[in-house]
């Protein structure tokens, strides 16, 4: 947290010390000076500008009834929707999918991913690995994230945090950016990279630990809420003695871009409406809803020069034991995710922000080719459909196919680890001579088994 009580000396009228008020703890960074970072950043000469959004679909999309149709198959397999064209030649999605089908030439398809496991756990999304379990084989320290990284090896861009986790509060552990497994209950959370590197987080597990002088840090968004709560301690603080970059932290804090791209009533109102309101999912299914606002603020973010922002969006373990069946499901969901994915593409674009930021669409696993008794699709690791853009990403691709009843790829399936070689390609990381070490010391590549970037992509 960022702690404003501790020692009484030298104190302000309210009690507070200069040295404990300046001092962070938490505040996502878990115990790292503010100050340190934006010190590190002056004396790096590492300036990248590149960024990365990762979205993240809680419980695992149907490839079925998304980007990988099977118009020929049986009818428990191909389910309830047809197949329409799309702006590229041959290629087609899902009937409910009819935006992103007319703007599939900016952004590509992976419909042959593998390397996920059957977990019900972000932390396979975040890290491109398994953990938790003794099988996983995880070094001392755990798996980094993909933003833990890019905090570590990159620092902080323009004064900014380098990472952050916007996702909306979900009530199902192991779908929160906090590295919890799903059967094992171990927290991996943040890896070897080590406590500095954990995201600053607006919502979810650490927030009851934000608490800046009795404003919860979920309302920061309400900037002028948390302004009224530092002004008069702002007024109060003898400067002198106080080096510049702890200055900067303190502005950081109250009047800083991170500040102002968290108050969302500072965007264009119309494209706030084009965005949409949010819309809850089932709370049975643990996940998060389907909040455009919170994709809206991953693009303020990246704007305002945050390196790595994760969202989670949407619930999608869809068994039809929750709810109602995949056909009533998709035919809820599936076309606000159809908006609000494609609004969120084309404003990236317009703003000239597709260029210098990657964005990935997954989930932990795809969904069962055959629906089940009860009309739903079963969890499915063998491979799921994924959606990439921007950052140097070559769009309009589809790579991979899979075979006629979307069960394993047919032809070149690509690995997890090849998309974050990707990403940390478009972030201008070189996996192949970057290393960090783990907490024995021993250097760990940030990909396994000489991965390489999707070849297709770059």
């Amino acid at each position: 947290m960022i702690t404003l009580l501790g020692s009484r000396n030298r104190s302000f009228c309210d009690g507070v010390s200069r040295r404990s008020f300046l001092r962070l703890g938490s505040l996502g960074f878990g115990g790292i000076c503010l100050s340190d970072l934006l010190q590190a950043e002056a004396q790096t000469e590492r300036k990248s500008e590149k960024s990365v959004i990762m979205v993240y679909l809680p419980g695992g999309p149907t490839q079925h009834e998304t980007f990988d149709p099977k118009p020929h198959a049986p009818q428990e397999i191909r389910g309830s929707f047809d197949p329409i064209a799309t702006r590229l030649p041959g290629v087609q999605f899902c009937e409910l999918l009819p935006k992103l089908a007319n703007l599939n030439d900016r952004f590509s398809i992976v419909r042959s991913l593998v390397g996920m496991k059957n977990r019900h756990e972000s932390f396979q999304c975040y890290t491109g690995r398994p953990g938790g379990r003794n099988e996983d084989s995880e070094p001392p320290g755990f798996w980094p994230t993909l933003g833990s990284v890019a905090s570590k090896v990159l620092g902080p861009s323009q004064g900014m945090v380098p990472y952050v986790d916007a996702s909306p509060a979900m009530s199902y552990t192991p779908y929160r950016n906090r590295g919890s497994h799903d059967a094992s209950g171990i927290v991996s959370w943040p890896g070897h990279t080590g406590q500095a590197h954990i995201p600053f987080t607006l919502e979810g597990d650490v927030k009851s630990d934000l608490v800046l002088n009795g404003v919860n840090l979920d309302r920061l968004n309400q900037r002028r809420n948390l302004l009224k709560t530092f002004g008069g301690i702002q007024q109060q603080l003898d400067i002198d003695g106080v080096d510049e970059f702890q200055q900067q932290a303190f502005g950081l804090l109250t009047a800083s871009r991170l500040a102002d791209a968290l108050d969302l009533e500072k965007e264009d109102p119309k494209v706030r409406e084009r965005y949409g309101e949010p819309r809850k999912t089932d709370p049975s299914f643990g996940g998060a809803p389907q909040s455009p606002q919170h994709l809206l603020l991953a693009r303020r973010l990246v704007e305002a020069g945050v390196r790595v922002v994760t969202v989670a969006f949407g619930a999608w373990d869809w068994h039809a034991n929750r709810e109602g069946t995949i056909e009533y499901l998709s035919n809820k969901y599936l076309p606000f995710y159809d908006h609000v994915l494609s609004t969120f593409l084309e404003d990236l674009e317009s703003r000239g922000l597709l260029e210098t930021t990657s964005v990935v669409v997954w989930g932990e696993f795809g969904r069962t080719p055959r629906i089940n008794a009860k009309g739903g699709r079963d969890h499915w690791d063998r491979t799921q459909s994924i959606l990439l853009a921007g950052g140097g990403i070559q769009p309009g691709q589809v790579i991979g196919q899979t075979e006629k009843t979307g069960g394993v790829p047919d032809s070149r399936p690509v690995h997890v680890q090849e998309v974050f070689a990707t990403l940390y390609r478009t972030l201008g990381i070189d996996v192949n001579t970057i290393k960090i070490p783990d907490l024995t010391g021993r250097p760990r590549y940030l990909v396994e088994a000489n991965r390489q970037p999707i070849a297709e992509l770059i």
